[in-house]
C-alpha cells in the first residue's frame, strides 16, 4: 500500500496559522487532506502534525492524524517519524498548504517508483519559460533520459553555449515527493551535502549520496498558499468552481 503523509506545522511566518484558515468552510488542512484522499482513498492519508488543533481538524474531515515531535527541522523528518511505525513500501509527501493538489499527480509520482527500480525518490515538474529561468525562487530541474533527474538548481538551466545565454525554456520543480520507505527512513541520517548547502535544496543531498531521483513532467501545478493573496485567490476559485465529492 502507498501512504500519503501530510506534514503539518501550526506556525507559519508569512501567513499565521494558515493551515487553520477556514473561510471556505473548513480548516485548510482538512481540505488538503480530503483532496489527497482522492488519490488512493482516505485510509492511505495521515496528517503528521505538531499541534493537537491540527490533529482535530484533520480527524473531523474523516482523515487519520497523529501527533509528531515538535522539533523536526523539515517536513521530511516529520513524515519519517510516522513512516517508521508503518510498513508502506512507498510514501508520498503532500504539502498541507496545497488544497488543490491533483490526485492524478499523487498517483503519478508514486507510480514512478513502481516503474523505475533505480530510483529511491520521485518528484514532478512543469514546463517553464524565461520568467521561471531567471527567478531563483523557482527551482529548475535538469532531466535526462528515462525520467531521470540529473540536477536541481536555482540558477537558469540549461546554459546554451551557442546563444551565450540560458535556454528560453526550462522545467520548474514541484514540491511533491514519493520515497521508498527505506530511503525516507535513512535520509535524515545523511549529512548535509556541499551542493545542498550551496543551493539550499534538500534534494541535492540525495543526488550527492547516489540516490536516484525520477521526475515526470506534468502540464499544470497546484497553486500553493503562502501569503494572504494566495488564500484570497483560492477562495475565488472555490466559489466559482464546483467542489467534487472526494473518492474515499
Amino acid at each position: 500500500m502507498t501512504a500519503v503523509l501530510i506534514p503539518a506545522r501550526r506556525a507559519s511566518t508569512r501567513l499565521p496559522e494558515k493551515l487553520l484558515l477556514a473561510e471556505h468552510g473548513e480548516p485548510l488542512i482538512a481540505t488538503a487532506a480530503r483532496r489527497a484522499a482522492e488519490a488512493f482513498g482516505s485510509r492511505s492519508v495521515t496528517v503528521c502534525a505538531d499541534d493537537e488543533v491540527l490533529v482535530a481538524a484533520a480527524r473531523a474531515a474523516g482523515v487519520d492524524a497523529v501527533m509528531t515531535r515538535f522539533d523536526h527541522q523539515s517536513g521530511t523528518d516529520r513524515i519519517a517519524e510516522v513512516a517508521l511505525g508503518r510498513s508502506d513500501a512507498i510514501v508520498v509527501n503532500v504539502q498541507g498548504d496545497e488544497p488543490e493538489m491533483d490526485p492524478e499527480h499523487i498517483r503519478l509520482v508514486a507510480g514512478l517508483l513502481e516503474r523505475h527500480q533505480w530510483a529511491g525518490i520521485a518528484t514532478l515538474c512543469v514546463p517553464g519559460g524565461e520568467a521561471e529561468q531567471h527567478n531563483p525562487n523557482n527551482v529548475k530541474v535538469v532531466l535526462g533520459n528515462g525520467d531521470r533527474a540529473l540536477y536541481f538548481t536555482r540558477s537558469p538551466a540549461v546554459w546554451d553555449r551557442d546563444r551565450a545565454a540560458p535556454q528560453a525554456s526550462c522545467y520548474r520543480h514541484l514540491g511533491i515527493y514519493a520515497y521508498r520507505r527505506e530511503v525516507l527512513l535513512s535520509y535524515g541520517r545523511l549529512p548535509a551535502s556541499r551542493l545542498e548547502q550551496a543551493e539550499k535544496l534538500e534534494q541535492l543531498r540525495a543526488l550527492e549520496a547516489g540516490i536516484g531521483i525520477a521526475c515526470a513532467v506534468v502540464n499544470h501545478a497546484a497553486p500553493g498558499i503562502d501569503v494572504r493573496a494566495d488564500y484570497d485567490a483560492f477562495l475565488v476559485r472555490r466559489a466559482t468552481s464546483p467542489v467534487k465529492a472526494p473518492h474515499v
